[in-house]
C-alpha cells in the first residue's frame, strides 16, 4: 500500500536515511540526514512532487514520490509535452525487506497508477549506471534503457552516470 506522506512521518525519514546501506544509492552515504535536512527537504515545498510511504504488511518500509516531467520537477528535457510523462523515485528503507520481491511489487503498482489514473504515456526514471540491483527491478517491470545520462548525479562527492529508462505504454 502507498499511503500519502504525513508530518509524523519525518521520523521514518530521518531514520532510513541515515542509514549507510540505504544511503549507498539514495543520496550518499557522506549526506545523511537530520531532522531539520527531512523537513526542509521533504516538507514546505510546493514542487509538484507527490510524496509518498510505502507501507507493507501494516508497516511502513519506505518512500515513493511521482511528479509530472517539466521544467519545474526534472532536469530531464527529452519529453514533449505533446505527451503525458511522469518521473518517479523510490527506496526501500528497511534493508530487511530487500530482494524479496516488495520493489518489483511497489514499481509495478505504481507504474499502473500513472498509467491508468493519470493517464501517462511514459514514466522515467534515472538510476545511477552502477545500481544494478534497482536496475534489474525496473527492466523486470517493463522500463527500457534509453541512454546514458554523463555526470547527471552528485553522490558521494562525484557527478556520477544515470541510466535514463522508460516504462512506454506504447511498446
Amino acid at each position: 500500500m502507498v499511503r500519502p506522506l504525513q508530518t509524523n512521518d519525518n521520523h521514518l525519514l530521518v531514520r532510513w536515511l541515515s542509514n549507510v546501506t540505504v544511503l549507498e544509492f539514495y543520496e550518499g552515504r557522506d549526506n545523511p540526514f537530520d531532522l531539520k535536512k527531512v523537513n526542509n527537504d521533504f516538507y514546505n515545498l510546493d514542487d509538484g512532487v507527490v510524496k509518498c510511504i510505502v507501507v507493507y504488511k501494516a508497516k511502513a518500509i519506505g518512500y515513493i514520490q511521482f511528479y509530472q516531467v517539466n521544467n519545474k520537477t526534472s532536469t530531464i528535457h527529452d519529453y514533449s509535452q505533446e505527451e503525458i510523462t511522469y518521473g518517479m523515485d523510490q527506496f526501500i528503507g528497511e534493508p530487511e525487506y530487500w530482494n524479496k520481491g516488495i520493489g518489483t511489487l511497489l514499481v509495478r503498482s505504481m507504474v499502473d497508477y500513472l498509467l491508468e489514473k493519470k493517464r501517462a504515456d511514459r514514466v522515467i526514471m534515472d538510476p545511477q549506471r552502477t545500481n544494478s540491483r534497482a536496475i534489474r527491478c525496473y527492466e523486470k517491470c517493463g522500463f527500457k534503457k534509453v541512454r546514458i545520462l554523463p555526470k547527471h548525479e552528485f553522490h558521494e562527492g562525484e557527478l556520477r552516470d544515470c541510466w535514463l529508462i522508460e516504462f512506454n505504454r506504447s511498446i
